[in-house]
């Protein structure tokens, strides 16, 4: 059974290999499946610097550096605590690239009982891609899975893009 998009992942990995660049992950929504595919690519030790899963408040600001008064706000969702999360868990890895993802995979009283998730990645702490992503009422663990493919397929468009400019040679 294939979770996640293989070729995708190998394409993901291929880039940052040849580019000399390493990605890091800040995930809670997820629950560490950003990390289980990056784990899963040939050779991913030339790029993967490793994650962070936090899936509280207290986790989050104090690996992942979320600012607690918005955090609180907002039950630790929004587009901004996804981008803080990219950000950081990129400057904690020490890597080029980051990405941050937090959301509800249940429908929860401060969710007004929807399921969506937000999701940044940063280059050089610079937003390259965000936004939300909609859901549906399914399986708390398949929405968990799509999640994660649906960030996984956002970054491998911005790193298979024609004339792209982050893989500049010097």
């Amino acid at each position: 059974m294939e979770i996640f998009n293989d070729n995708a992942l190998k394409k993901i990995g291929k880039k940052l290999i040849e580019s000399k660049q390493t990605i890091a992950v800040g995930e809670s929504v997820t629950s560490g499946l950003l990390q289980f595919a990056f784990s899963s690519i040939p050779d991913a030790s030339k790029f993967y610097q490793g994650g962070i899963t936090a899936y509280n408040i207290g986790q989050k600001y104090a690996h992942l550096k979320v600012e607690p008064i918005h955090a609180l706000s907002v039950n630790c969702v929004s587009q901004s605590v996804a981008t803080e999360m990219a950000i950081n868990a990129s400057k904690l890895f020490r890597s080029h690239w980051g990405i941050g993802v937090t959301g509800y995979a249940t429908p929860e009283t401060e969710s007004k009982n929807k399921v969506f998730a937000f999701y940044a990645i940063v280059f050089n702490d610079i937003i390259q891609s965000k936004g939300k992503i909609p859901s549906s009422m399914i399986a708390p663990a398949t929405l968990q899975i799509k999640y994660a493919n649906t960030v996984l397929g956002k970054l491998e468009k911005l790193l298979c893009r024609p004339h792209n400019l982050y893989f500049v040679s010097s």
